[in-house]
């Protein structure tokens, strides 16, 4: 189905990333990362106040592959 997509502010985009505005059929990733953060570490924006208090992040992970790209590369 077609979207109304308003203002989109990009700043950068790696290498890697995807983007994508309006309808797609297929997309296929090329890596894929594992990233541990605490509280507010991705926020964005313009004017941020982040007020965060006792953050705890567990990396504890015993899965030996959690995703794969096997397959997508093209």
């Amino acid at each position: 189905m077609p979207a109304m997509v308003g203002a989109i502010k990009i700043n950068e985009i790696s290498g890697t990333a995807i983007f994508n505005v309006g309808d797609v059929y297929h997309m296929s990733p090329q890596s894929q990362t594992k990233t541990f953060a605490g509280a507010g570490s991705f926020n964005t924006g313009d004017y941020l106040q982040v007020n965060n208090g006792y953050s705890v992040t567990h990396t504890i992970d015993s899965d030996v592959i959690d995703s794969s790209n096997i397959g997508n590369q093209g």
